[in-house]
């Protein structure tokens, strides 16, 4: 925490008004998959807080490390602020109803503020909606709602940028060399997997129907799904020289199916998580590049807010940038960047 929180202080990219450019996950996250939980809302976590108001964290799942990281620093926090901490989840990465189901459980236990990661940015608005009409304050965490202030505020990566970052390297990397490009995009409709697709596209330089876009296919952040997507997308053209995912998961599917083709030295491939795993592969010399997000900030901030609520009622409000973080061992000019040494000190899972 110490080294993402100075991290926070002194090096995220901005643009004026203190957020990074438009934009934000799941997609996992983030948008990375995960197994489903043992039951629909999970399980809650009680802090030492003892009579403290209650804070509620759902999350998509209990399992994925994403998510886990969010908990375990919501949990600090909610023990550094005297708060009841009640953690549940959805049984699996998509279920719109359990996450629904531990909106009502929390608001049956009073609780004073609410932090979920929307596994849909408009499938649990009603739920929302009746929470924050009985006085409790709801902020997303890492996925954006639709319209976004259906809930009070959201503390997230911003998306958009990390897109672009990502689009950014990838050209840069690519220098004279003219794109030929594959996308690997995550799923239909997600505000998350939206904007990181736009903001790459706007770090390249490229249109939707830009004639050095090869092809695209939708992974919804799996890997093995990004496998077989990549390998249709090898089946269009062996010339393939650059490759955007959605997540590291993606990523990792991506330069298996290249590798397996024997073109994996020919092709860049971007990314966005800042998982361990994404950051070793990049180490590995797997991923090229990975934008790193901070969950852990997300669930710290969300707590504190809601700490402030309970005490003098001040309301968050608004879009809040978490930071994001390009890591790469071969970096270029005009990029601020981090090593994967400096990633696996602070990457997350």
């Amino acid at each position: 925490m110490s080294h993402a929180r100075r991290f926070i202080a002194g090096r995220l990219v901005r643009v004026a008004g203190g957020a990074v450019l438009a934009g934000t996950l799941l997609l996992a996250a983030c948008s990375s998959p995960s197994t489903p939980s043992s039951s629909p809302t999970g399980g809650g976590a009680t802090s030492g807080g003892g009579g403290g108001a209650v804070v509620g964290l759902v999350t998509k799942t209990n399992t994925n490390p994403y998510f886990v990281k969010m908990k375990e620093f919501a949990q600090k926090e909610a023990d550094a602020e005297g708060l009841k901490l009640v953690a549940l989840a959805g049984q699996f990465d998509g279920d719109n109803e359990g996450q629904v189901s531990a909106i009502e459980n929390l608001v049956s236990q009073g609780a004073k503020g609410i932090l979920i990661t929307p596994n849909n940015s408009s499938g649990i608005l009603a739920a929302i909606k009746q929470a924050r009409d009985k006085g409790v304050v709801v902020i997303a965490l890492d996925t954006a709602t639709d319209p976004a202030d259906a809930v009070d505020a959201t503390f997230a990566t911003d998306n958009r940028m990390a897109g672009e970052l990502q689009g950014k390297w990838v050209k840069a990397t690519l220098g004279d060399t003219a794109p030929k490009l594959a996308m690997l995009d995550g799923t239909p409709g997600g505000t998350v997997d939206t904007f990181r697709h736009e903001g790459f596209l706007t770090g390249m330089g490229l249109k939707e129907d830009s004639p050095e876009i090869v092809g695209k296919e939708n992974t919804n952040g799996d890997q093995n799904k990004a496998q077989a997507a990549m390998e249709n997308l090898i089946a269009r053209s062996r010339d393939i020289n650059s490759l955007y995912t959605i997540n590291e998961p993606a990523a990792r599917g991506g330069y298996q199916a290249l590798k397996d083709a024997g073109l994996a030295d020919q092709v860049t491939i971007g990314s966005i998580d800042g998982s361990c795993a994404g950051v070793q592969a990049i180490k590995d010399g797997q991923i090229g590049a990975t934008v790193m997000q901070f969950p852990g900030l997300m669930a710290t901030d969300g707590v504190k807010a809601v700490a402030a609520y309970a005490k003098d009622g001040t309301k968050p409000s608004g879009f809040n940038d978490t930071g994001a973080q390009l890591i790469t061992d071969k970096p270029v000019s005009g990029l601020d960047s981090k090593d994967s040494a400096w990633g696996l000190e602070n990457c997350w899972g």
